[in-house]
């Protein structure tokens, strides 16, 4: 197989992931109270929202690589 296939079917198989979850969730611990042997934390939930241009642009781009690296042999 041509390199240019492979990233091609790596980049589809990631705009399809960008496409289903249209973003990253992490979760972040800040030390509320810390005074000795007392201690407080706190979970916050962020997310980092991926636009739908992201994965289809991504899916486009691996199926241009795809039929590109095909056409060559």
């Amino acid at each position: 197989m041509r390199p240019a296939v492979i990233i091609g079917v790596i980049l589809i198989v990631i705009g399809i992931i960008a496409l289903t979850y249209q973003g990253i969730t992490y979760t972040t611990h800040k030390k509320i109270i810390d005074i000795g042997p007392i201690q407080a934390t706190a979970e916050t939930k962020k997310t980092l929202p991926l636009p739908p241009i992201v994965g289809v642009l991504a899916f486009a781009g691996g199926i241009v690589l795809v039929i590109a690296g095909t056409r060559r042999s």
